[in-house]
Parts: C-alpha cells; structure tokens; sequence
C-alpha cells in the first residue's frame, strides 16, 4: 500500500525508474512515508526516521509529497472501479474493497474482474496493482498481499482453512505488536494455533474482539462492504524542524494548529463531542490528552484554550517536543450505511 506513492513518483519521473526511491522529506528529522521496492531491498520502510533511511542508502532518492496528485489518480483508479461495481468501500487513496457478486459487466467471475481491473490501471494509468479474490473481506485482504507487486490471488472456499493455519499470527486483523505480543505469551503463534482455542477462551482474553478472532480463524467473516464510511474524526498535527523546549514555546504554537483545524471542521461539515491534544516528546514518545463535552467543540478559540489546560497535565520530563496535534471525534450525527449487501467474493485492491 505504503509504496503507492513512490510507483506515482517512478512514473511520473522516468529517470528514478528501477532505483532506490522514498517519499518525504531528507531532512534529518524527517520521516519516510513511502518507499519503492527497490529502496525496501535495503531495509528501508514508510515511518522509518530519514536518517537511518540515508545510512541504510547513501545513494536513496527522495521525492517530496504530493498529495494532490496522489488523489487526483486515486480517483481515476475509483473511476475504473465504478465500471464494474458500485459497492466500493475506500481503506485509504491506494486500497478499497470491492463487492462484485453482482457486477455491472455481468463477468460471472471474480477473478476475471480483478484480471480486467489490473489490465486497465496498467494501461490507462501506467501502474501496476495487486488484487486479493474471496468469499470475504478478512480472506480478500489476506489474499491480496501475498504476491506483491502485481499479484493476483484468490482463496477459494475449499482451501481457506489450509491457508489460514498458516498464517502468523501477525497477519489476522486487529492483530497488532502488542496483541501479538500476548498471543506468543498463550502459545498462539499461527493460526492453526488460534482456531484450536474456543471462543469463550479468545473473549476472555481479548474481549469482543476475541469474537473476531475466533471467527477469522474459522474462515468466516460477517462484515459487510460498506460504500458510505461514517467520518470519525478530523485532525491535524505538526513535526518542527527543533525540538520545542518548555511550555511556553508549545503553546506558541496552538494558534496556527488551532486554525487549521477549524478550517478542516467547517469544509468536512463536521461536529464533534471530544477534543484530543497529541504531543510527541523528542525521544518519540506519544501522550494524548483529551476532553468531552455536552456541545460540540468547533472554534480555534475553544481548541487554543482546552489545548492549554490539557497540556498542563502532560509530564514532559524535561523532554522537547517533535509534534503537536490537534483532533475532534466523537461525532454528534451518527451515519450508517444505506444498504446492507449479500456478497460471495470481494477484492481489495492495491495500486503499487
């Protein structure tokens, strides 16, 4: 997904073709936020800090983010979805799922959708994509990464289960460091090793979404695709180029962050209950602060001012401050999706 952004850039410059490229900033306290498969060869990743992405590649190449190209073909690629199926739910610009039980074209199946998709990304936009074909989302996501790039895998029903006790553990959604830290800790380090416990076994130990978990390790997966995403928050942050030292430099700071999210509010029309601070020290670690309210927090004065009193609640140990990020979430209007939909074989899809 990550190097989205570096195939647009390798396509849109001929000369960085075949070499070593990331996208974002060479500055020492920059961050990669994609990279080429010819940069991943040496071990370099999206969030890896720049520097260590130079030691790693002295001759690495780094293009700047544009963002409004990389929406712009976003929707071109949305375009050639919708000529096959209206049922697209976007993850993010570079990976959707797609319900095609029921497609425009009448092609009975799947995997000749999917063949089709890829054929004309690659035609029309000059980029290469890899698809995932199965009888549910989990599956679906689970197939398209396993031939990257310009792969094409489908998991049939049949042997689903095959695959799925194969997997790492670290593979399953929802299924992060963490979690899967405490998984190696039960002895669950694959997914023949998880569909051996019960459920009642996976709610205890992981709550609702031991549900999930055992479910997924069955090969089931109830969700549906859901064309209209409810927006759940809306934010901005701030990386500085020098660490901020001491409270009064943050929050000289909060006016602009403060504005910019006002402005993000009244163009998303949204509204929302709980104002969040984020603040990463200089040696990256990340405290969050946040507060609700009975009415919904929607000008920079009000962010500026809760912003100030959160912050006093934040130890910064004598630590600087690499970023600062203002949020609201907790929507007043809560959306659902309009339809609920039968499906039998999704695909996910992502552009490389």
């Amino acid at each position: 997904m990550d190097a989205f952004y570096a195939s647009v850039e390798q396509r849109d410059h001929p000369d960085w073709r075949g070499k070593p490229l990331v996208v974002g900033s060479s500055h020492p306290r920059g961050v990669i936020a994609a990279a080429s498969y010819e940069a991943r060869k040496f071990g370099i990743h999206s969030a890896m800090p720049s520097k260590r992405a130079m030691q790693l590649c002295p001759q690495l190449i780094f293009a700047p983010l544009r963002f409004d190209v990389y929406r712009s073909v976003s929707r071109e690629i949305r375009d050639i979805f919708s000529e096959y199926t209206d049922l697209i739910e976007p993850l993010s610009l570079d990976e959707a799922f797609l319900d095609v039980t029921e497609n425009k074209p009448g092609i009975p199946l799947a995997q000749d959708i999917a063949k089709e998709i890829k054929q004309k990304i690659k035609s029309e936009l000059k980029l290469t994509a890899s698809a995932g074909v199965s009888y549910n989302k989990f599956l679906a996501k689970i197939a398209s990464d396993m031939q990257k790039p310009d792969g094409l895998t489908v998991i049939h029903p049949i042997k689903a289960i095959r695959v799925i006790e194969n997997l790492p553990i670290e593979s399953f959604w929802g299924v992060g460091r963490v979690t899967a830290k405490r998984m190696h800790e039960l002895g669950i380090h694959t997914g023949k090793e998880l569909r051996a416990q019960s459920e009642t076994f996976l709610i205890q130990r992981f709550g609702k979404v031991g549900k999930l978990f055992y479910e997924f390790a069955q090969g089931n997966d109830h969700r549906e695709v859901e064309p209209y995403r409810e927006r759940l928050s809306v934010g901005c942050e701030r990386t500085f180029g020098e660490d901020l030292i001491g409270k009064e430099q943050i929050i000289a700071r909060f006016d602009a962050l403060a504005d910019e999210l006002e402005s993000r509010i009244k163009k998303a029309h949204f509204q929302g209950f709980t104002f969040t601070l984020k603040v990463k020290r200089g040696d990256f670690k990340q405290v969050t602060r946040s507060q609700t309210a009975e009415t919904c927090f929607l000008l920079a004065s009000e962010f500026i001012e809760l912003a100030t009193k959160l912050l006093e609640t934040v130890n910064l140990e004598n630590k600087g401050v690499r970023l600062i990020g203002f949020s609201v979430s907790n929507p007043a209007v809560e959306t659902h999706s309009e339809a609920s939909f039968n499906r039998q074989l999704l695909l996910p899809f992502e552009p490389y």
